[in-house]
Parts: structure tokens; C-alpha cells; sequence
């Protein structure tokens, strides 16, 4: 093995994985060298390890045989015995402190498994936060999420799915895909409610006209506040720390250098405010204290909101409440790149090999949490993550959940087939889920979803059903090895059952066809005769596994009904039907692999969601989801 190959393996880079026909592949040299000279593998002295509740946990070769002292988080002591290596088993889970002459470690115990859903079998619907009519603004906020969660919630609904709503670039209204977050750490501000209804408002959102009004009607709230309100806006502001303030002054000084420059992102600034510590930006921050303290308000207003949905979807009958989403990672020209950058993978990209739907592979223009970083700060970049997104939740989805396992690593700047697989710390990252996932809700749990989509490795769906993370399970990819639909009862009850995803054909849309129709458009042609051929074989197959005699390609009324009731029939605990689904809309909220090509993330609904509701046929689909 030359020295390149096991520097790579020391480092967790794989040189060989396997495509999606299972064809071995092997990582070039030149790949893994780029690689390699973009990460920092030091990770000091190990000081945090994991393990199980009630089991052995392995402890750092420096921590001698024999008596050490133990806290646990709740402050109780306890004098132990280190034996082989080897502290015995602690029955309460959390992090505590092991203590030996001057050395100490972290050790995080892990209960047994995540929050199970309540017991039996129940249903929710997933919403785009902008897609939502409700309060009658120019696109749906945390305002329209709590009164679709109170509608949802008297309809029978347990749970309602969100995107993510992680902070965004609120001076940018281009970025508005929910997965190329500016931080993780705090919230979109444009879905902070603010601002009079509009009277009409067209199908499409103008996120460029929209999102400056929204900051605009955010001001004129800031600048209203009274003196009860301003006091709880700042014992909320001195709680968050420093956090917060560095994510404030990102939001002032982007907000300055796009308007002056066009800047994107801390790269494009002046290079004296490149550094988040620097006396450029203490001085900027010193002479634009307003900004800064009104882009601090603006999260405080919207994890507020956010608050106020939640309670609203918990105090209209939700047994789960809202399921978050957890992006996979953050834009590196963000508030986390630029004060958090020795927290990422710096100089990376994360995305996905070459398979048969993308040949070139895909590179997602996103950075992602360095397991050399978690290891050295002791996961606490990951553990503040998941409380951020816990916050307000019954559960999360984690988006790419194999993320936790491997991330495809690009170097910035080389094509998407250069990359390659980088390990990440699992078992550690798979323990703190589960610690956290239990203490979440106020300690009453919160459930783990993990998008499971695609190729994973062999034996991954069984760890996530060990741990209680539930995977999910979609319709149209339910099927056996020749390729036929699975009947309902044939579905896994380790997993959510779903009729579709944002990134897929609506049972409507795919039923007539809707999204061949946006794929030959997009590349400028008819849709292919045996594409139509394909997509007219693969209805009779659906239609077989959950109908009767198949219905016509122009009417999928009645496919949108039997495949509702098909998810609500299988052993799955949780159905999410998304609302476009409820209501038997063609259209998706998102096409992958477009930007402009397709409207991504700016359809509304048609109406809002009481009136929706009360439609004969869509009250007749919630029946069946309450009867099943």
C-alpha cells in the first residue's frame, strides 16, 4: 500500500465503493490527493467517547486501570473502577464527566433506542411553509403553518411534516431552496409573520419582490415593539450568546456588501472581514448596532412563531405535532462557513457518486459537520444542530440520513466524479441522536425519521431499525426485485409510508404523466415514445397493486384515492401524505437537478387549507385516512 493510500485510510477515505449496479469502483489518486490536502485530521487527544445504557463503555488508552470519579449530568458523583480499559455500565443517560488525577472525558450514554411513535397507526400530511394561503400573505409563514396546523390537527392528523427552515441569506431573495441553509443553528426570518393580508396573490411566489417586502414589514415590527416585548427580545438575545450575534452581524454585513457589491457570500467581501474576529467586523459591528440588533430580533420573532405553530399543532389533537427537517449541510459562503469555518469541511463539497439518474454525479454546492472537528470539539457542533431543530418539534426528519454513516466528498472547484466516500463517526453521531432525540419535546421524545432513499449500504436499515430511527417508505419505489409494486401489506413497519416526497411526481402528476412532460421540456423535445410506453406499463403495475380496473391516464381522481388508502393499509405506524396529495394536485413543489428551468419552491396551493379540506373529495380521502 503506496503512503497516499494509507494516509487516505487513516483519514477514512475510501478508495473502492460500489455504484448503484454494484460494480466496484476506484477512487484515482490524483482524487484522493486533492482530498486529503483539503482536510485537518488532527483531532488531539481523544476526550469524548460513547456508549450504551446499562453496557461497558470502552474508555481513552490514557485513562488508566483502576478507582476514577464519575458525575453524571445531574451533578451526582461517584467513585468507579476502570477495569481492562472499561467503565461498567451506567444506567442513566447523558453526558457525564470521568475524572482521573488531572485528566478528564466526556462520556455520552445513549439510551437503547429513539422515541417510538405512539401506539398505533396514524396519519399526517407534509406542507411547504411558502406554498400555504393562509393569513392571505404573499406567501405562507409561521402564522399559515399554525393555522394549517390547527385544521390538519381537527381533521384527525397526528403529525405535519415541514422543509427545512433553517436561516437562509434574508438580504439575497434568490436563495430560497430550503436546503442550502446560510446556518442550521437559527431560523428563515422571511417565514416570520409580519405585514397586512393581500387581497390576491398569483400562483407563482416573486420571491424577489416578496422577500424584501417581508424584511421591510419586519422593520416597521421592530420598531413597534413595546417595552414588554423588548425586554423578552433581549433575555431571549443574552440566552442565545454568541451564537446569535455572530449570526446577526453575518445577516448586517451580507445585507451591506450584496447591496454595495453584489457579494454572495464572505468570500466576495473585502478580505479584513473575512475574519469573524477580526477588528473589521468589531468595528462594523460598533458602527451598525442597529442592523445587527434588528437581524437578532428577526430570529427572535421567528423562533416565536415557530413556537406559537407548534403549540397550535399540539393543542388541536397532533399526538406528534410538527416533524423539522434536518438539511444535510450548509452553504459555505454562510454565517456558519465564515464564524464556524474550523467546524466544516472546509474546501469540500458534499453530494453524490455517479449513478444511473445523474452520470456525472452531483456535487450540492454544500459543506457539511468534519468528523475530525466533531471529534475535537466533542460532538458539540452536532449536538447544538439537533437541539436547534428538535426545538418546537415531535420529530425530525433527517435528510440523507446515510450522511451520518459516509458524505461524498468533492474538492472545490473539481467535477462530482472526483470525489470520494469520507467516514463518518456513526456509532458516536447514532448515540447522540438518540440521547437527544429523548430529551427533546420538553422530555417527552421526539420520533427520528431518517430519508433512507436511494442505494445505501448493505446492513444500514437495519442499524437505523435498531436505534428506532424510522425509515420511509414511498410509493413508487416500493417494489420487489423484478420490479413489480408492493402490495400495501407488503410495506415494512420500521418506516413511515408515504405517497410522494417534494422531489417526486404528485400521484396525480405521475399518473398523467406530468413529470416526463417537465423532463422532455427542460431538455427541449417531446416526450419519448417509449418513455409514454414505460410510464402506460407502470400504471397497470400500480393499479394492480393497490386498484381494480385501471383507471384513464387523464383521470387520476381515483389512483389519488386508492394509493391514500394503500399507504394508510400498510404496517407502517406513520402515513404522511403530503398536501398536494390530499388535495390531488398535479404539480411537485420541486423538480432536482433544475434551478430556473422548473419553479421550484414557489407553487401555492390552490386555496387555503380549511376550504380545501371541506371539498367533497378530499373530506372523503380524510375519512379513509381516519378509518385506516
Amino acid at each position: 500500500m503506496s503512503d497516499l493510500h494509507t494516509r487516505a485510510q487513516a483519514a477514512g477515505l475510501s478508495r473502492e465503493w460500489q455504484d448503484a449496479k454494484g460494480k466496484d469502483q476506484v477512487v484515482s489518486d490524483e482524487a484522493l490527493a486533492a482530498i486529503l490536502d483539503r482536510l485537518d485530521i488532527d483531532v488531539g487527544e481523544t476526550v469524548f467517547v460513547s456508549g450504551e445504557v446499562n453496557e461497558a463503555v470502552r474508555v481513552p488508552d490514557t485513562c488508566r486501570d483502576g478507582v476514577a470519579m464519575l458525575t453524571l449530568e445531574n451533578g451526582q458523583t461517584f467513585s468507579v473502577t476502570i477495569r481492562d480499559r472499561a467503565l461498567s455500565g451506567v444506567a442513566q443517560p447523558g453526558y457525564h464527566r470521568l475524572e482521573q488525577g488531572e485528566r478528564q472525558w466526556t462520556i455520552a450514554v445513549a439510551p437503547a433506542r429513539c422515541p417510538a411513535p405512539p401506539p398505533g397507526k396514524h396519519w399526517g400530511s407534509a406542507v411547504q411553509i411558502p406554498s400555504l394561503r393562509e393569513g392571505h400573505s404573499a406567501f405562507g409563514d409561521f402564522a399559515s403553518l399554525a393555522s394549517a396546523a390547527r385544521t390538519l390537527g381537527r381533521a384527525g392528523a397526528a403529525a405535519l411534516a415541514i422543509s427545512p427552515v433553517h436561516a437562509l441569506f434574508p438580504a439575497d431573495a434568490a436563495r430560497f431552496s430550503p436546503y442550502a441553509p446560510s446556518s442550521r443553528l437559527f431560523r428563515n426570518v422571511w417565514l416570520a409573520p409580519a405585514g397586512d393580508p393581500v387581497a390576491d396573490t398569483p400562483d407563482l411566489i416573486d420571491w424577489p419582490n416578496a422577500a424584501p417586502d417581508r424584511m421591510r414589514d419586519l422593520r416597521l415590527v421592530y420598531d413597534q415593539l413595546d417595552e414588554t416585548q423588548r425586554r423578552a427580545f433581549g433575555e431571549w438575545r443574552v440566552a442565545s450568546g454568541e451564537r446569535l450575534e455572530a449570526q446577526a452581524r453575518f445577516d448586517a454585513l451580507h445585507a451591506y456588501f450584496h447591496a454595495r457589491d453584489r457579494a454572495n457570500g464572505w468570500p466576495d467581501w473585502p478580505e479584513e472581514y473575512r475574519d469573524a474576529n477580526g477588528e473589521a467586523v468589531a468595528r462594523f459591528a460598533a458602527e451598525h448596532r442597529d442592523a445587527i440588533d434588528f437581524y437578532a430580533f428577526a430570529q427572535w420573532w421567528a423562533d416565536r412563531a415557530l413556537h406559537d405553530a407548534a403549540d397550535a399543532a399540539w393543542g388541536h389533537g397532533m399526538a406528534i405535532g410538527l416533524i423539522a427537517d434536518l438539511a444535510i449541510g450548509v452553504a459555505m459562503n454562510g454565517a456558519d462557513g465564515w464564524s464556524r469555518r474550523d467546524e466544516l469541511l472546509t474546501g469540500l463539497s458534499i453530494g453524490a457518486p455517479p449513478d444511473p439518474l445523474g452520470p456525472d454525479g452531483q456535487n450540492w454546492g454544500i459543506t457539511a459537520l468534519s468528523p475530525f472537528a466533531l471529534r475535537r470539539q466533542c460532538f458539540a457542533p452536532f449536538i447544538d444542530t439537533l437541539r436547534a431543530v428538535f426545538a418546537h418539534a415531535g420529530g425530525i426528519r433527517i435528510d440523507h440520513a446515510l450522511g451520518l454513516c459516509r458524505l461524498w466528498v468533492v474538492p472545490d472547484g473539481a467535477p462530482a466524479d472526483q470525489g470520494a466516500y469520507l467516514a463518518m463517526p456513526f456509532a458516536d453521531m447514532l448515540r447522540i441522536l438518540r440521547i437527544e432525540a429523548q430529551r427533546a419535546n420538553q422530555g417527552r421524545g421526539a420520533i427520528v425519521i431518517g430519508e433512507d432513499l436511494g442505494t445505501v449500504p448493505p446492513g444500514f436499515r437495519d442499524i437505523m431499525a435498531k436505534a428506532g430511527m424510522l425509515g420511509m417508505r414511498v410509493l413508487p419505489f416500493e417494489r420487489d426485485a423484478q420490479g413489480a409494486f408492493l402490495p400495501p401489506d407488503g410495506w415494512s413497519d420500521q418506516a413511515i409510508a408515504m405517497t410522494a416526497t417534494h422531489d417526486i411526481a404528485t400521484v396525480a402528476g405521475w399518473w398523467k404523466g406530468r413529470d416526463l412532460e417537465w423532463r422532455a421540456r427542460i431538455a427541449g423535445r417531446a416526450v419519448a415514445s417509449e418513455d409514454n410506453a414505460t410510464r402506460a406499463d407502470e400504471r397497470t403495475a400500480l393499479w394492480k397493486a393497490i386498484g381494480g380496473d385501471t383507471p384513464e391516464p387523464d383521470d387520476p381522481s381515483a389512483v389519488v384515492d386508492a394509493a391514500i388508502s394503500a399507504v394508510a393499509q400498510t404496517p407502517c405506524p406513520l402515513a404522511i401524505v403530503p398536501v398536494e396529495d390530499v388535495l390531488g394536485l398535479d404539480e411537485q413543489p420541486n423538480l432536482p437537478g433544475t434551478t430556473d428551468e422548473h419553479p421550484n419552491w414557489r407553487r401555492r396551493l390552490p386555496d387555503t387549507l380549511d376550504r380545501s379540506l371541506a371539498r367533497h373529495e378530499v373530506a372523503a380521502r380524510i375519512a379513509v385516512l381516519n378509518a385506516r
